[in-house]
């Protein structure tokens, strides 16, 4: 019976592929719609979001999106590094309590934690400056602080960005609930 029951909770229906296929569309369309404003984006706030109402099952929409990426940007070095830059956001997403959206503090901590996910992009994506650069400390030291600029107007950008969290969340849980009973 539990066998039965775990792989029920790991298969996809139908609605869920329909349903992560678009978000996965959606996180690449909206990121390319704004790719001319640097360093502000929306996918941070869909990877949090996600995390939260789908849990596990979040990293379908993540890995479709790095997918697009790949598809329409290169599957180049960089984009290597979208293959886990965005499990380190969903992993703190994970962390944070199931209910914090109910809290009235809960949209300062999503703020919060999308700001310092945004001031720490850089640095998580730091192990490409081996690639270009070779390796040594000093040569990873000067990329995340010559990167520093564009990853305070990313934890900038995140950090505002933050405050659609909570409605979000709610309303995603709300449209599960409705998709349930129908």
């Amino acid at each position: 019976m539990n066998e039965e029951l775990s792989s029920k909770k790991t298969k996809l229906t139908i609605i869920e592929i329909t349903k992560f296929a678009m978000m996965g569309a959606i996180m690449y369309g909206l990121k390319a719609s704004m790719a001319p404003i640097p360093n502000i984006e929306p996918v941070s706030l869909f990877v949090l979001v996600f995390a939260v109402v789908y849990r596990v099952k979040a990293l379908y929409p993540i890995y479709l999106y790095v997918l697009l990426e790949g598809i329409f940007g290169g599957f180049t070095v960089w984009w290597m590094t979208y293959l886990y830059v965005w499990v380190i956001l969903w992993g703190a997403a994970m962390l944070l309590p199931r209910d914090l959206h109910k809290k009235w503090y809960g949209v300062m901590i999503y703020m919060a934690v999308l700001g310092l996910y945004g001031l720490l992009f850089g640095t998580f994506t730091s192990p490409l400056s081996f690639v270009y650069s070779g390796p040594g400390l000093d040569k990873w030291i000067a990329w995340i602080i010559a990167g520093l600029p564009y990853d305070a107007i990313h934890g900038a950008g995140n950090f505002f960005i933050g405050l659609l969290a909570v409605p979000l969340i709610r309303l995603l849980l709300r449209l599960e609930k409705s998709v349930r009973r129908a």
